[in-house]
């Protein structure tokens, strides 16, 4: 068996002692309703490269960018000095791993894309990065897959994979991404639900995130294999999900070769307003530790790339300190980051602005978006035809989301759909949450879906702790739900509709609000902190939670420190036991965080958001100790890039 670069081993050595150490949620929440978040990300964090293998300047071609890359020892960087690179073809890290590709500043280096690369289809990408056999599992083109027949409990690291049904074992090496799956349930079992079946539990047709008709995936790194047939497979993390049996056919599927891993794009900005790619500005694929780092990355609001980071089958990357503007036709696909049959990817500290939906899920387990600052999800709707719908800034869009965290961001508000499946054991900890996009659309406000806490039908065992949520003046309802009454548009929480805010095409739920844990919440309705043992599911058969014994919350629920890059704002910033903070009429219980200061205060950026891409360079942001430098003027020359 061949054996990962050395950029594995500190995954695997994480994968043995995790569970020796207790969680920052301990006390908090039940351990079958959350996970280790403290590992989202590149595994041991994104590395500070400082040997160049390659200098290139303005006039560069795509081809020689990719050949720099490609003939770039381990470890190095490629260097691009500043000033503008017209790309008529995408950049490509075709399965070359650990180099970085890095500017001299987003305000410095710009990248103008008016062609692409086709990647692996989709819609092409302006960068891809892709290993050697870069085959999904949506549609069937993955090489191997096996039998799963033993080895199904919570934390089982040691799995046994037994018939062959497709490819060969030969494939599988210690280091190859390997994707656990399982049939979705046929009926609804009143509990854990996996289904992604049109007109039963989604309005829509699935989005192929996994094998078809199993939505519930995981990927795992494999770290061991024994055995002449069955084989004893070691896999890092440990089996995540609860309802794993025999019964619903547990399988296996892999691609040949290793994922491409620690590659970094750095410091420049990507415009794709020209673009010939409709997939993504930057995509992965099989892709793991690979990161997206002080970027600024922009399309149009009414063409251009669907998605600005698309994660695809990927796990451990990182997006961070990083700005992105528009993209997409505002009424389809107008993402930010968008996970898609992956795991423990970190998008965090980055500005969102002018697109629909800025942070989203297609089938992620233990992904984190933390601390990132959102504002005018524009939405128009098929054409232009719902100009006053809000989408919320973090969202739960296809079957097989399970135990995201979502932690100290700033936005509109957490949407769970139901147009793509169901979704189980999301937590939402200390963001703040208006309810309330202002941005005008069209000439229109935003009317419907103006709800902070927003649970579609099968939506389950969501833990909602330590939020500031809401709008004074806007929102006069607490629960919306088809047991409780009032304005649902106008409510803090709507919880278990079929429908927007009402019965609709699929049976409501009522099981979203009695499983659903909120704990020490701040909503402008009731003007206070509300620690009910009511709204604690401690009396469920299954993942119930205690009533917490303190109404002390941690700091995070995955970061043990304030992070090095975070300033002089108050750490937490949000949340029920801070105090004095500067959102006005909050209760003093939200700061800025470092990524709205950046925003607002350096940026100078709108709490309305508003047409118009802006200058950034994170340095000034975060190097500068959080919002308190101002940014330098374009370079001379660049006005037309810039604007």
């Amino acid at each position: 068996m061949r054996h990962k670069s050395l950029f594995l081993f500190p995954l695997i050595l994480l994968g043995l002692s995790l569970c020796s150490y207790a969680q920052l949620w301990s006390g908090v929440l039940d351990s079958s309703r959350a996970i280790n978040w403290s590992q989202a990300g590149v595994v041991g964090g994104i590395p500070n490269r400082t040997t160049i293998c390659a200098t290139l300047n303005p006039g560069a071609t795509a081809a020689q960018i990719n050949s720099a890359i490609a003939s770039c020892p381990n470890g190095q960087v490629v260097s691009l000095n500043a000033g503008i690179y017209n790309l008529s073809a995408g950049i490509v890290f075709d399965n070359k791993s650990n180099v970085t590709l890095r500017g001299a500043g987003p305000d410095q280096t710009f990248l103008v894309f008016t062609g692409s690369n086709p990647c692996i289809g989709l819609g092409g990408a302006d960068v891809c990065l892709m290993n050697a056999s870069p085959n999904a599992g949506g549609d069937g083109n993955y090489n191997n897959a096996a039998t799963w027949s033993a080895g199904y409990g919570v934390g089982t690291t040691s799995i046994t994979l037994s018939a062959i049904t497709k490819g060969s074992i030969a494939g599988l090496q210690v280091g190859s991404m390997l994707f656990l799956d399982q049939a979705d349930d046929g009926t609804d079992p009143g509990s854990v639900y996996v289904c992604q079946a049109q007109n039963t539990c989604a309005t829509d047709i699935p989005v192929r995130n996994g094998r078809a008709g199993r939505g519930q995936v995981q990927p795992v790194i494999v770290t061991s294999i024994s055995g002449s047939g069955p084989w004893t497979v070691g896999i890092t993390p440990g089996v995540r999900m609860p309802n794993i049996r025999s019964g619903q056919s547990p399988g296996a599927w892999w691609d040949n070769g290793l994922p491409i891993s620690g590659d970094g794009i750095e410091s420049m900005s990507l415009n794709h307003t020209s673009t010939t790619a409709t997939g993504a500005g930057i995509f992965m694929m099989n892709a793991t530790d690979n990161w997206v780092k002080a970027v600024r990355d922009y399309s149009t609001a009414s063409s251009g790339i669907h998605k600005h980071v698309w994660f695809y089958q990927s796990t451990h990357n990182t997006v961070r300190d990083s700005y992105f503007y528009g993209g997409g036709d505002a009424g389809n696909e107008s993402y930010g980051v968008d996970t898609y049959g992956g795991a423990d990817n970190l998008t965090e500290n980055s500005i969102f602005q002018h697109m629909a939906t800025p942070m989203i899920h297609e089938g992620c387990i233990g992904c984190v978006s933390a601390y990132n600052y959102a504002v005018d999800d524009f939405f128009w709707g098929n054409s232009g035809t719902a100009p006053d719908w809000q989408q919320g800034s973090n969202y739960h869009h296809s079957v097989g989301d399970a135990f995201i965290l979502f932690e100290g961001n700033e936005g509109v508000g957490l949407t769970a759909d139901n147009v793509h499946g169901t979704s189980n054991f999301i937590t939402a900890f200390r963001n703040y949450w208006n309810g309330r996009d202002t941005a005008i659309t069209l000439g229109v406000p935003k009317t419907q879906q103006t709800v902070p806490i927003l649970l579609y039908t099968h939506s389950r065992y969501y833990n909602v702790i330590g939020n500031v949520l809401g709008t004074p003046g806007y929102h006069t309802n607490y629960t919306s739900s088809p047991t409780s009454s009032g304005n649902c548009e106008t409510s803090i929480y709507a919880l278990g509709w079929g429908g927007n805010c009402g019965s609709g095409s699929l049976a409501n739920d009522g099981l979203t609000q009695t499983t659903l844990m909120r704990w020490g919440n701040y909503d402008t309705v009731n003007a206070a902190v509300r620690f009910a043992g009511s709204e604690v599911p401690s009396g469920l058969s299954q993942h119930a939670n205690p009533v917490p014994a303190s109404q002390s919350l941690p700091s995070s629920f995955y970061l043990s420190a304030k992070p090095s890059w975070w300033g002089s704002t108050p750490w937490p910033p949000i949340g029920p036991d801070v105090t004095g903070g500067n959102i006005a009429s909050l209760g003093g219980h939200a700061y800025r965080t470092p990524a709205g200061n950046c925003y607002l205060s350096v940026m100078g950026g709108s709490v309305a958001g508003g047409i118009g891409v802006l200058n950034f360079n994170a340095t000034n942001c975060y190097g500068g100790g959080g919002g308190t430098t101002q940014a330098p003027a374009a370079p001379t020359g660049l006005t037309a890039i810039v604007q």
